[in-house]
């Protein structure tokens, strides 16, 4: 594990230079062996793939403390810390009238759609990062025979629920907004709500299944596909 500065009142722990579940799991076990070490000096973690950046409060303590604080929880994670994390599971219309790249990409590795679709809905992915956007989980790692890169030109309107690829990440849109990826199917999942006890399904660590299911099953739970 490698400690850097982040400001005056932040540190990124970064523990590895690549990403993996392993590693993904090393992040979530740090940081919730971290939480309740630190009391009223944390201020926020915040995971990544295979990072942790740590805000406390730099009246209450300083970078050397948090970084030795650190180095310790992190030497005392062991196999019964690295939790593998909840299963989610997210329910998925596959369609090409859900999926507008559905045809494009079995076109392109030679595949019928309904083989990217199960191949894409057998593997279970871990939740690395949530950002761009509330709600917007990073999902890994899709299988090689349906990676693709992100489209040439986004789209200016992508809706909200549109399930995607990108590279070997997968991911479901919270929202409507633009993007550049592949897009499979729709799920009528809420991704982020606010008003909600718990806004997002999944939060860092988790595991993540996609459910296929039938269209009219799609449409009673309050999926579009306008």
């Amino acid at each position: 594990m490698k400690l850097q500065s982040a400001g005056e009142s932040a540190i990124i722990a970064y523990l590895s230079e690549t990403s993996s579940p392993e590693v993904s799991a090393q992040v979530q076990a740090l940081g919730k062996a971290l939480r309740p070490e630190m009391g009223t000096t944390l201020i926020d973690l915040t995971p990544s793939y295979a990072s942790l950046l740590i805000s406390f409060d730099p009246l209450q303590t300083d970078h050397f403390q948090v970084g030795e604080l650190t180095r310790a929880c992190f030497a005392d994670l062991d196999a019964q810390t690295l939790s593998s994390g909840r299963l989610i599971e997210i329910p998925v219309f596959y369609h090409p009238d859900a999926g507008e790249d559905l045809l494009d990409l079995g076109q392109a590795k030679g595949l019928a759609w309904e083989k990217i679709v199960a191949i894409h809905s057998e593997q279970e992915y871990r939740v690395y990062a949530i950002g761009f956007a509330p709600g917007f989980a990073y999902l890994g790692d899709v299988d090689e025979r349906i990676a693709a890169p992100r489209r040439k030109t986004p789209r200016q309107r992508v809706p909200r629920g549109a399930v995607a690829i990108a590279d070997r990440q997968t991911a479901v849109y919270p929202a409507e907004s633009p993007g550049g990826w592949n897009l499979i199917g729709r799920s009528p999942l809420k991704m982020f709500d606010p008003g909600a006890p718990e806004p997002m399904p999944v939060v860092v660590g988790d595991r993540v299944r996609f459910r296929p299911m039938k269209r009219e099953d799609f449409l009673n739970a309050g999926g579009t596909l306008r």
